[in-house]
């Protein structure tokens, strides 16, 4: 994040450090990781400690030109040309540089916390005001103890408003927030589940949010939420909104939806007032009323809040991946265009690595409080840091400025309809494309031409849970254990390099697959990860050392014809991994194997034992912890005895997604994680799981009918009505994975929130529901799993496992990626 900057040595003495400045230097960006590298020469890294320890990337960052850096006192680092500012506590060093830039502006900040609706308020204020005001906010969801000092820092002396969201997941959190935003205005949003378990209930959850507006002339708030709490508001006005109390200073007594809007009715002042909201969905209803109240509140009136209203536009929260035409990657994110949330989107590009080329469309930026000159020079330096090959621009102000993007191919076009002409002359061919572009560009219809047209039924995934559930295995290790990310069978359903990407940028330690050809598709779209393949076939070993792909050994024969393979093509010291049988009784050496296995690996010089390793069989099942424990014994017993022969250490694992979990003892070096990742622990009982699941499997509605008592719904007459039924036929069938076995009633869906059950059987493209007393009509989504209906309810309804839920889902199923 940017901001004019300070010298290295003003920011020595404001966070208070010591060391020893080298050369002093201008600083306009923060940097808290190493990945994500924009404006090094005038770059300031935060060595932050958390899952990961930020000391370790330092190299990383220097590497790219990065030459300042806050660190911890017991540091020692020591790199040539590098200023070090040392300190105890490097986090709140950033909290206090980002403090002490918030007061030197005598900025009026409009804070927003709450459990639900941060994010959309805050773009919503910024839609509503921003014609009226200069404002500076969070990119994005950047509202932790982390991510509001960085927001804050952008500040400069065009802002005439800040608007800056705080999240927050136990105690103790909000008063460091408080003191870097320190808001004159607090909007509460809506109070919620999420975070609970950060907290003893839900009114101490309540009393953290409110030490935001400490200091707060003005509270907005949900009067439901701040009942009870008054001991605990601040000591300047509040004003309440409410749809069940008539003390609320905005009491909204009636709502109506119509056309794809909601008309609100509301008594204010003594006076009836009403605004059309432009969405019908509860969530946002709320998030709109709460921005009516707070724009009453702060004195616009109430005719010209009810137009800006119904102007409301969609905030798009995510970055979407998709397949496109001719072998190309599409990342959307079509619907804004600001230089902070640009850098996000360009951050997200350069993790993909499936195709050499990067393209970056982008529109002319809006409302960016700098001089045009001053702007695309930023976005130009930002294209050419973050290596785009193709840029297209779109507009006329970017356009005036060409000469500033020198990236291998660049186009300019005056409007979205001329580029949409153009189109096929940019031959866009194996290439990662970058759609990003302000609102009324409309540049959805780039999207639509470029993506591969989708079948209806899609399983939508979130990278962002992904990444979550891995930092919460990783929060479950011991210092120093490595990670093995199980990506086999298409990676348990959820995708290839897609996921593998998200994988490789978060830095586990290494890749496994079931097969030669799963490890050669992740190499062709650029993985580097170790990847160690748990199946090799004899017949592959060309492809296998071709890709650098490393074999799991559980067999003598796969032994010895791997190293007769190797010593024919002069191979030498080639990285192997020893499979042990404790138990499972797949695959893997036995114990009465161990003496022969260690004789026969110390006498050869073609392998190097990467790893040694074993499977639990059931690391989940409290009745067979004896067992589990007879194979951590047996597993110990062969692995001493394989070091001892080889007369090197080698990387043990042995714990697999839920022995993380229940067996800690067992973790060695290293972990797999399998399901897990994906959001799935068997460990866990029912509610306690803190993953969250990554895929949401949705289709829709192709027909409905009123089919009569007596008749019969699909093949072989097997659904028999014994009454007359409003009956929905939906576009999946068990060619898309949706298996035969949940027909007749035994499978369930949600349409509209409302649980309908499977009608007749299941045909190979689509199947029937029954819908009666729902409002469902033609083209309404079908939600197949997802959150409230999650993958272990539809394993239980059919009597198997997630797994099989989840890998059974055909690859003509498009997949969606999402990234916030």
């Amino acid at each position: 994040m940017q901001s004019k900057g300070y010298l290295v040595s003003a920011i020595k003495a404001i966070i208070g450090a010591d060391g020893v400045i080298e050369q002093d230097q201008l600083i306009t960006t923060l940097l808290t990781d190493s990945r994500r590298v924009t404006n090094a020469p005038a770059a300031l890294f935060f060595a932050l400690s958390g899952r990961r320890n930020g000391h370790e990337f330092i190299a990383e960052a220097y590497a790219t030109g990065v030459r300042n850096f806050v660190v911890t006192l017991n540091a020692g680092i020591n790199l040539p040309g590098a200023n070090f500012l040392l300190i105890n506590d490097v986090l709140a060093a950033l909290q206090q540089l980002a403090a002490y830039h918030r007061a030197r502006f005598n900025l009026e900040v409009i804070g927003i916390t709450g459990s639900n609706g941060k994010t959309i308020v805050k773009e919503w204020l910024f839609q509503l005001i921003g014609s009226d005001r200069h404002i500076v906010r969070n990119p994005k969801s950047y509202n932790s103890q982390i991510g509001v000092p960085l927001s804050v820092w952008q500040i400069d002396e065009s802002d005439t408003l800040g608007i800056f969201e705080a999240g927050i997941s136990t105690v103790n959190e909000m008063e460091k927030l408080e003191a870097i935003i320190h808001p004159a205005i607090g909007i509460l949003t809506h109070i919620g589940p999420a975070h609970d378990e950060g907290f003893e209930n839900r009114s101490q959850k309540i009393n953290e949010k409110l030490k935001l507006f400490t200091h707060a002339r003005l509270l907005i708030g949900h009067y439901d939420d701040l009942l009870g709490h008054e001991q605990d508001l601040v000591a300047g006005e509040t004003f309440t909104w409410s749809r069940l109390f008539k003390e609320a200073d905005l009491y909204v007594l009636s709502g109506i939806a119509n056309s794809g809007s909601y008309k609100l009715n509301a008594i204010y002042l003594g006076n009836d007032i009403e605004c059309l909201v432009p969405f019908t969905d509860e969530a946002s209803i709320e998030n709109a009323i709460t921005c009516w109240a707070s724009l009453l509140a702060m004195g616009y009136d109430t005719t010209e809040v009810a137009k800006r209203i119904e102007r409301l536009s969609p905030v798009s929260m995510r970055l979407e991946l998709k397949n496109g035409i001719n072998n190309c990657s599409v990342i959307d994110d079509s619907y804004n265009s600001d230089v902070q949330s640009l850098e996000i989107a360009l951050n997200f590009l350069n993790q993909q690595n499936q195709h050499p080329k990067r393209t970056l469309i982008l529109s002319d930026i809006y409302q960016s409080g700098l001089k045009e000159e001053e702007l695309y020079r930023q976005v130009a330096d930002l294209v050419s840091d973050k290596g785009v090959n193709k840029f297209v621009g779109v507009g006329a102000a970017i356009a005036k400025y060409r000469d500033y993007f020198d990236s291998g191919e660049s186009y300019f076009y005056a409007d979205t309809e001329t580029l949409l002409r153009h189109l096929p002359a940019l031959k866009f061919a194996n290439e990662t494309i970058l759609i990003k572009g302000s609102r009324n560009f409309k540049f959805e219809r780039i999207s639509q031409v470029l993506a591969q047209k989708a079948h209806e039924t899609i399983m939508e995934i979130s990278l962002d849970r992904l990444v979550h559930n891995l930092n919460y295995f990783r929060s479950r290790l011991q210092p120093g254990v490595k990670v093995m990310a199980m990506v086999k069978a298409f990676s348990y359903g959820n995708g290839t390099f897609e996921v593998a990407n998200m994988l490789q940028y978060n830095k586990v330690d290494y890749l496994a697959v079931a097969y030669i050809d799963e490890g050669v598709v992740l190499r062709t779209a650029g993985i580097s990860l170790p990847i160690m393949v748990l199946n090799p076939e004899i017949s592959a070993f060309d492809k296998l050392t071709e890709f650098e792909l490393e074999p799991e050994l559980f067999s003598f024969n796969l032994l010895d014809e791997f190293v007769n393979y190797a010593r024919l093509q002069g191979i030498n010291a080639y990285p192997v991994h020893i499979k042990i049988d404790t138990g499972m009784h797949r695959l893997g050496f036995e114990g009465f194997d161990i003496d022969r296995l260690c004789q026969q690996l110390a006498a050869n010089t073609y392998l190097r034992v990467q790893t040694v390793f074993s499977h639990l069989v059931a690391s989940d099942a409290p009745e067979h912890d004896d067992f589990t424990r007879l194979q951590i014994a047996r597993f110990e017993h062969a692995f001493k005895k394989i070091e001892q022969a080889l007369g090197y250490q080698v990387t043990k694992h042995l714990d697999n997604t839920s022995g993380v979990t229940r067996w800690p003892q067992a973790q060695y070096d290293m972990v797999r994680l399998g399901i897990g990742l994906y959001g799935i622990d068997t460990a866990s009982k029912p509610g306690s799981n803190l993953l969250q699941p990554i895929a949401a499997l949705k289709t829709s509605i192709s027909q409905v009918r009123t089919v009569e008592a007596d008749e019969t719904i699909g093949y072989n007459r097997k659904g028999v009505l014994k009454k007359t039924a409003k009956i929905a036929t939906v576009r999946i069938g068990y060619a898309d994975g949706y298996l035969r076995a949940f027909g007749n009633g035994v499978g369930k869906m949600l349409v509209n929130g409302c649980l309908a059950s499977t009608v007749g059987n299941i045909s190979m493209d689509m199947c029937t529901l029954d819908v009666s007393g729902i409002d469902a009509k033609e083209g309404d989504e079908v939600i197949v799993f997802n959150d409230k209906m999650p993958i272990e309810e539809l394993a239980r309804q059919i009597g198997t496992i997630p797994y099989e839920i989840l890998t059974n889902v055909s690859q003509r199923v498009k997949r969606v990626y999402f990234y916030e």
